[in-house]
Formats: C-alpha cells, structure tokens, sequence
C-alpha cells in the first residue's frame, strides 16, 4: 500500500507561481514512476508531468517550459513547480504513484485568476 498526501495548492494570479507537493509513505521502494494528473468538471483527468525512478520526466505539451517535476528522495516527496500560471491551468491536481497498481491522492485545488 501507498499512501500520497498532497499540499500547496491554492489561488494565484495570472503569470505566478505554485509549488505543489506529494509525500508519499508506505511501500514507497516499490515506486517506478510518480506523476501529477488535473482534471476541470466535466472533462477527462488529464497527465500534466511524471518522473521514473529513473529520473526521465514527460510534460503534457501544454505545461512544457513552464512547469517542472522533481523529487526528494530522503524525504520521499515529490513537487510540481508550477511557473507562468494561466487560467487555464486551473484545475484539481491530483499526485499519482504506480507501484503494481495505481494509487492517488486525494487533490488539491488550483485556482488561477485572470
């Protein structure tokens, strides 16, 4: 079992920054690969950035250049610096860990005003 707690969400302007973050514990050794997923009512969660054991990264093209993913591992912590902020990036982040199966966080809201 894995459990992921997210934090550091929240309302920000158009053009700043958010740093979000995700501590997981539990089975952690058998982590390969840890991401942050968003999702808006009504539409599909969607992937925003994952990072591999590793240390390999992918960004959604729409987050490219603006975003970056990055670990902790002494501190089992996974964060999503958040730059450039748009409106559009409103939405629930949500952290994910794959160890043999799938496990999620419980969200964090992002908020960006115009």
């Amino acid at each position: 079992q894995v459990q992921l707690v997210e934090s550091g969400g929240g309302l920000v302007q158009a053009g700043g920054s958010l740093r979000l973050s995700c501590a997981a514990s539990g089975s952690i050794f058998s982590i390969n690969v840890m991401g942050w997923y968003r999702q808006v009512p009504g539409k599909q969660r969607e992937l925003v950035a994952r990072i591999f054991s590793s240390g390999n990264t992918n960004y959604a093209d729409s987050v490219k250049g603006r975003f970056t993913i990055s670990r902790d591992n002494a501190k089992n912590t996974v964060y999503l610096q958040m730059n450039s902020l748009k409106p559009e990036d409103t939405a629930v982040y949500y952290c994910n860990a794959m160890s043999g199966r799938l496990y999620w966080g419980q969200g964090t809201q992002v908020t960006v005003s115009s």
